[in-house]
């Protein structure tokens, strides 16, 4: 696979790595990692990152020019101030990327990370991206806490860790990332203050204090759990601003969220087809006994389908893998059992536990955290549109369809509605679509008069239908004198044969102008 330069850097970059220059940008796409020794022979390399090992500094310029000779995108380098300009001058003129790695970072775990980013996708924003992935993750984790993120395995191995921008991680942070594994003594502390055993012990998020004086910023952890088994930890560091407000609770989603991800990351086969089943389930195409017996449910449980979407001409900065992760954490806080899936453009959450009837307070507001996290963090304006509740899993399908007509009737100016806040919208919409086959001559010739002439006729019946033959209303709405709209309906009847009197003549009449006329 291949992943964007930027992608790359997005994932792994600071503390390990930092971009000095980029002459082509940091689109171009990035096939492979290749080690390369300034005493090996020169090697094609196209589309290749290359690692620089065994020459620093001013000792890189001449393989760093011979690997961009050969093809490399980038080239990795151990350097320090003193030959930075000398290394961004001809890096330049060879035009490649050149990537500053820090001293005391592994080569081999640089190798691995850029790899694990290649093979998974992370950070990418097209329709087939894994919204699995552990970087991904661990990033939105990030954006819905405020904090620094790394998501570790029981060996306190880092597996994933958010970029930390312009926040200084802690000393434990920095330790933990270069060296790819918590430091021995900051971990026998954290042991000796019973960290560790809480959270083996379950969903409980630990709190741990701030102590100046060992490199350690306050920090939340949660441990992540398939049953009774431990299978890792998801750390959160406070940066220089205090951690969100609902942090912990984004934590536990996250963790349920992250259980799945690393039961499923031996096989990415496995992880696709999941995704393809909740699709499935979505779309009627695979039955609800597969579906309950794959992730756990119970087939007989209601549930309840919400549909997430990008609005505005944003959409580009936010594709569907992305706001499936942020989807992903507060679904499962809401819901243990939660399945997401992106279908095309928008992002589906399956609900289970919730009953038809009324939307509960907890849903309604779980939807309105992933509106505002997305408004205030990507800068795009997201909808979400809660479908009817079905009384078991086999009604999904129903309730995907309801929650995608929510979304379509919604206003641009709303952010969460369910189906029964716009029934009738809705069921209006479905009754107009009825009209595209049917042919009213009336209005036919109304809007044909006004296309030819330039005339207001048809919206001045529309308001006058609109506001029940209030002709004061009617004009007020239409920012026009009473004796004006009346007068523009006496020119209707002369013009198309308008019949306002007739009560079915004014119905059918009122809809083919709502069908020709509707914003």
């Amino acid at each position: 696979m291949e992943a964007t330069l930027a992608q790359i850097l997005a994932a792994i970059g600071e503390p390990l790595v930092d971009v000095l220059v980029a002459p082509s940008g940091l689109d171009a796409p990035v096939s492979g990692t290749a080690i390369v020794d300034p005493d090996d022979d020169p090697a094609e390399q196209p589309g290749r990152l290359v690692l620089l090992i065994g020459a620093r500094g001013r000792d890189a310029v001449r393989p760093l020019r011979a690997a961009a000779r050969h093809g490399a995108v980038a080239v990795a380098v151990k350097t320090d101030r003193s030959a930075e300009p000398e290394l961004r001058d001809a890096a330049a003129d060879a035009g490649v990327a050149l990537l500053a790695v820090r001293p005391d970072a592994r080569w081999d775990q640089l190798e691995q990370l850029v790899h694990g980013v290649l093979d998974g996708g992370a950070g990418g924003d097209g329709a087939d991206d894994d919204p699995g992935d552990l970087y991904s993750l661990a990033q939105t984790i990030g954006l819905l806490t405020g904090g620094l993120v790394s998501i570790e395995d029981t060996g306190n191995r880092v597996l994933a860790y958010s970029r930390s921008d312009s926040t200084a991680p802690d000393e434990l942070r920095r330790l933990s990332i270069l060296g790819w594994q918590g430091p021995a003594g900051y971990l026998a502390t954290l042991r000796g203050w019973g960290v560790f055993d809480r959270l083996r012990a379950g969903e409980e998020v630990v709190r741990i204090d701030e102590h100046a004086e060992l490199g350690i910023r306050r920090r939340l952890a949660v441990g992540i759990h398939a049953g009774h088994r431990q299978l890792g930890t998801i750390w959160v560091q406070e940066g220089a601003s205090p951690l969100a407000e609902r942090a912990e609770g984004v934590l536990v989603g996250a963790a349920r969220v992250a259980a799945g991800h690393l039961v499923r990351r031996r096989s990415r086969h496995r992880d696709a087809w999941s995704r393809d089943v909740v699709v499935g389930l979505l779309d009627g195409r695979v039955g609800a006994d597969l579906v309950a017996g794959t992730f756990g449910l119970d087939v007989d449980a209601p549930a309840v389908v919400v549909a997430f979407a990008v609005r505005g001409g944003a959409a580009h900065e936010l594709g569907a893998a992305e706001l499936a992760e942020v989807v992903s954490v507060h679904a499962a806080t809401f819901r243990r059992g939660a399945l997401t899936a992106p279908v095309g453009a928008r992002v589906y959450a399956v609900l289970p536990g919730v009953a038809p009837g009324a939307v509960p307070p907890a849903l309604a507001a779980m939807c309105a955290d992933v509106v505002a996290v997305t408004r205030r963090r990507a800068a795009v304006r997201v909808q979400a549109g809660i479908g009817s509740g079905v009384p078991a899993l086999g009604g999904v399908p129903a309730s995907r369809v309801d929650a995608d007509r929510v979304l379509d009737a919604m206003a641009s100016g709303a952010d969460v509605a369910a189906i029964g806040d716009l029934r009738a919208e809705i069921l209006l919409d479905q009754a107009l679509g009825l009209l595209a086959d049917l042919h009213d001559p009336t209005a036919a010739a109304l809007l044909a008069h006004d296309a030819e002439q330039g005339s207001e006729l048809a919206r001045s019946v529309r308001a006058y239908l609109d506001a029940l033959g209030d002709v004061r209303v009617a004009a007020r709405r239409l920012t026009v004198h009473p004796n004006t709209l009346r007068y523009r309906l006496r020119r209707a009847a002369e013009v198309a044969g308008v019949a306002l009197d007739d009560p079915t003549a004014r119905l059918v009449l009122h809809l083919h102008l709502l069908r020709a006329t509707r914003a």
